[in-house]
C-alpha cells in the first residue's frame, strides 16, 4: 500500500508534538522533517505502507537501501533515530502496535577526528592587526570562540547586556534550551572590551545583539562564517577554518592540558560524555606523535 496523504498529516502531528509540547528550535524541527519525510518517501516508491504493519523487515531494507546509495553511517544513525521517535509517539497515539525501528542499528563507520589548529596557529590567527571597528569586532569574535568553546549559533545569539557579568562567567543557552555557564579568558575580556567601546557605531539604536554588521543588525551565522574564514586567510592559515575548528580547538587544547574530560563535557555543553570522548583520540593521537619523536626506541632506523 503506497503511503498516503494521511501519512503525511501523521508526520505533520509529530512536528508538532516536537515543536509545542517538546518545545524544540526550528533547525532541529526541519532535520526531523527531512529525515522522516525521505522514509516517506521511499515509502512512496516501493509501494509500501509507511506507518501502520510496518515491520523491522522493512525499516532493516530502507536501511540497505540508504547505505547503498552512500550516506554515512552517523547519517543514517540519525535518520533511524528520528524515526525511532516518530514510531513511539504513535505508539503513545495507539496509532501503531509496534515499534518496528526498536533494535535496529546503523552500520558503524570510521570515527573521523575533528580538524582542530595548533596552539601557535591559533595565536596567529588571534594576532589580527587593524583598530577599525571591523577589526575589533572580528578579533572579538575569534576570541570568544576560542576562549568559551561556543557552537556558533550560540556565539550569533548573544546580546551586548549579557558582557556586563563582573565573574568572568557568561550564561549559554545551548541545544535544547539547556543553559550552561562558560569562562570567559582575559584575552577575549579585553578583546570585547575593545569592542565594546566601538560598537555604537555600527549598531542601531536598540538593537541588542553583541556582534553586529556594517549595517547596524544582528550579525548572522553565515556572516560570521565568512568572517572567520576570510581573516584566517588573511593570516595565512594553511587550511580553511570555521567556527566548529575552533570549538574543537578549545577543547583538544583543554583536554591535554588537564586530562579532564567531564569538565570539558561541560564546557562544551554535551549531553553524552560519549560525544565528547571523540576528543580523547584527538589527545592520544597528540601523545602518539610525541612518544615516536621522543622514545629512543619508537624512532624507525633510517635507511
Amino acid at each position: 500500500m503506497e503511503a498516503t496523504a494521511a501519512d503525511r498529516e501523521w508526520l505533520q502531528d509529530y512536528l508538532d508534538y516536537l515543536q509545542f509540547e517538546r518545545r524544540l528550535s526550528p533547525r532541529t524541527l526541519a532535520s526531523y522533517r527531512r529525515d522522516i519525510g525521505g522514509y516517506l518517501d521511499w515509502c512512496e516508491q516501493e509501494q509500501v505502507s509507511a506507518w501502520r504493519n510496518t515491520s523491522q523487515q522493512q525499516i532493516r531494507l530502507f536501511s540497505a537501501h540508504r547505505h547503498r546509495g552512500g550516506i554515512s553511517g552517523t547519517s543514517l544513525a540519525r535518520q533511524l533515530s528520528s524515526l525511532r521517535g516518530m514510531f513511539r509517539f504513535l505508539l503513545r497515539e495507539k496509532r501503531v502496535q509496534q515499534n518496528p525501528v526498536e533494535g535496529v542499528r546503523a552500520p558503524k563507520s570510521g570515527r573521523r577526528l575533528p580538524a582542530a589548529l595548533d596552539v601557535d596557529q591559533v595565536g596567529r590567527l588571534m594576532d589580527l592587526p587593524g583598530s577599525d571597528p571591523l577589526d575589533l569586532r572580528d578579533r572579538a569574535i575569534l576570541e570568544l570562540f576560542y576562549s568559551s568553546g561556543l557552537r556558533l549559533s550560540e556565539l550569533a545569539a548573544l546580546e551586548a547586556g549579557q558582557m556586563r557579568s563582573s565573574d568572568d562567567l557568561l550564561e549559554i543557552t545551548g541545544k535544547g534550551t539547556k543553559t550552561r555557564r562558560v569562562p570567559i579568558g582575559s584575552k577575549a575580556i579585553e578583546a570585547i572590551e575593545a569592542w565594546l567601546k566601538v560598537r555604537t557605531e555600527l549598531a542601531h539604536d536598540g538593537e541588542p545583539a553583541l556582534f553586529v554588521s556594517r549595517r547596524g543588525t544582528r550579525l548572522s551565522q553565515r556572516s560570521i562564517e565568512q568572517r572567520i574564514a576570510l581573516r584566517a586567510q588573511q593570516q595565512g592559515m594553511p587550511r580553511h577554518v570555521h567556527p566548529h575548528m575552533l570549538r574543537h580547538s578549545f577543547a583538544s587544547h583543554l583536554l591535554e592540558s588537564s586530562g579532564e574530560l567531564r569538565a570539558v563535557q561541560e564546557l562544551l555543553g554535551h549531553a553524552d560524555i560519549s560525544t565528547t570522548q571523540v576528543y580523547t583520540h584527538l589527545d592520544f593521537q597528540h601523545l602518539a606523535q610525541v612518544y615516536d619523536k621522543a622514545h629512543p626506541r619508537a624512532r624507525k632506523r633510517g635507511k
